[in-house]
């Protein structure tokens, strides 16, 4: 059969990752800080993009730029600003203040009555000073009725641990030295109080001697908060007990030794500490009440408020009501009337021909991503209906395969929307993707269950058990089929130690022991 070369036409359909169609998917992954950081660099790149303004002038405003216009005014006429006052102040009938009467009420418009000059402590006082009221009135959105102002500006400064720190070295480290020395170890201390520099670099950094580095760190450790410039949970809490005066021999082997107390393996540590049970519980107890991170307390991050992306609350009807939360949803305009304006003259049309046709599809797609998200949301809300009503215990086990047929979308647009985005209900604050859970068989074919609750159920048993009846991994197995839960030991042991549970053994001993405790 010969070779030869045909054309031939075919017609086909293909999907073409352009990248306004990259730009759309990636909008729906986006968190809101993301996004608005997304569209604060589109709206500066292009021009015919703008954020919405806010054009209601309020009356504080409007007041204050009638001042304006009076104080330019008075300067064109050569008058001074404050000369205009106080011709104010002073205009009328000179005639009716000719007696007493009148300089009394002269008196009283210029503020200077003399007959009490110092009052006494029960005679009222003027609630503000005129010039503190000035100040109030001048800030933004101050004045009467007004809310506009931050409640931030008026939160006192946060104290560093360094600055805390250096505080306290002049009382312990005399010596300039000394203290240079010291405000080097305090800047390689982490956000927990620990320092991790190496000594010998730092000595040799700062061209000082091994034994005086380790004199300032010892000097150092005598600071507040105690623990602070330690090297390791063992010298943080040894340092805490020095300052106690409880660091004896025993307590020093037991602080040498916490990994076996992480391992609860009590009887070793009697032995090598030489207590018995009852020493051993005092010492356990008074290891609790210490600090494993002695600079926790003077952390400066500020802490970032999530903001729901849904809002669900019961309607009155019964049903829950389903929105998107406005703080959220973005805001930017299209200027059509500039574009008109400019390409009228003929001047660059084809570079604002681009820029209004990315700035349409920037419109779009954060128009789409917002339907988007809120058909995914609408959709958990209807499948969650008894989680929303009952609690944790009535979440329904969900995929995304589920909600994508539901909406007629792939499900790797539900993965996309579900990521980082937020919902508030009465229950509280969840994360989309907390309502996808696996689903876990029931006994006798009857309705699945969530594993989420499941975990909740586990948790709530392991807690209400008392130390004579410490439930194993096989009770709570029977338990769960008592209420059609079918569950494998070995799928509650893996439960159990996701949550950080104990096994039996060691729940019985440390519930036998802080009883013991607690009845001393």
């Amino acid at each position: 059969m010969a070779l030869s070369a045909n054309l031939y036409l075919r017609q086909s359909q293909s999907l073409v990752m352009t990248p306004q169609l990259m730009q759309s998917i990636q909008l729906l992954q986006m968190t809101h800080f993301e996004l608005t950081q997304f569209i604060a660099q589109e709206v500066e790149k292009n021009p015919l993009l703008e954020f919405p303004s806010n054009d209601a002038e309020t009356g504080s405003d409007r007041a204050g730029d009638e001042d304006d216009a009076h104080a330019r005014h008075a300067e064109e006429q050569g008058f001074d600003e404050d000369y205009d006052s106080r011709s104010e102040v002073m205009s009328g009938d000179w005639s009716d203040r000719a007696d007493g009467a009148g300089a009394v009420r002269m008196s009283d418009e210029l503020d200077a009555n003399y007959a009490n000059v110092f009052p006494d402590d029960g005679v009222p006082q003027r609630p503000d000073a005129p010039e503190l009221i000035s100040q109030w009135k001048s800030m933004p959105g101050g004045g009467e009725g007004a809310d506009g102002y931050d409640l931030d500006d008026f939160v006192a400064g946060q104290v560093s641990l360094r600055d805390h720190l250096a505080q306290q070295m002049p009382f312990v480290l005399p010596d300039m030295a000394d203290q240079l020395i010291g405000r080097y170890l305090a800047d390689q201390l982490d956000e927990a109080g620990y320092l991790h520099a190496d000594l010998n670099e730092a000595a040799e950094r700062l061209g000082a001697g091994m034994a005086d580095v380790e004199r300032v760190l010892a000097a150092l450790q005598t600071l507040d908060p105690p623990g602070v410039f330690a090297r390791n949970l063992s010298e943080c809490l040894a340092i805490q007990l020095r300052q106690k005066d409880r660091l004896d021999p025993a307590m020093q082997a037991f602080v040498g030794n916490l990994e076996l107390l992480a391992r609860r393996d009590f009887a070793t540590l009697k032995r090598l500490c030489g207590v018995d049970e009852e020493d051993l519980l005092d010492m356990l107890s008074e290891i609790r009440q210490l600090n494993p991170k002695p600079g926790s307390g003077f952390e400066t991050a500020v802490s970032e408020a999530i903001m729901p992306d849904v809002v669900v609350r019961p309607s009155a009807d019964g049903s829950w009501l389903v929105e998107l939360n406005p703080d959220t949803l973005p805001r930017v305009l299209v200027n059509q009337a500039y574009f008109a304006k400019v390409t009228k003259n003929g001047d660059d049309h084809a570079f604002l021909s681009e820029c209004l046709q990315t700035a349409n599809w920037l419109t779009r797609s954060l128009d789409q991503r917002a339907k988007t998200i809120m058909k995914v949301a609408t959709e958990i809300v209807r499948q969650q209906d008894a989680f929303l009503l009952h609690g944790v215990d009535h979440l329904r086990p969900l995929n995304l395969k589920t909600v994508a047929e539901a909406i007629k979308m792939h499900e790797s647009t539900v993965s996309r929307v579900t990521s980082n985005k937020y919902m508030l209900t009465p229950r509280g604050l969840f994360e989309l993707k907390y309502f996808f859970t696996v689903s876990i068989s029931a006994v006798e074919g009857g309705d699945s269950h969530s594993a989420e609750a499941v975990r909740h159920r586990i948790r709530a048993l392991i807690a209400q058990e008392s130390p004579d009846a410490v439930l194993s991994d096989d009770d709570i197995v029977d338990i769960l089929k008592g209420s059609g839960v079918e569950l494998a030991r070995r799928t509650v042991a893996k439960y159990r130690e996701a949550m950080n549970i104990a096994s039996s053994v060691q729940r019985r001993r440390e519930k036998r022991a802080l009883a013991k405790v607690a009845g001393f």
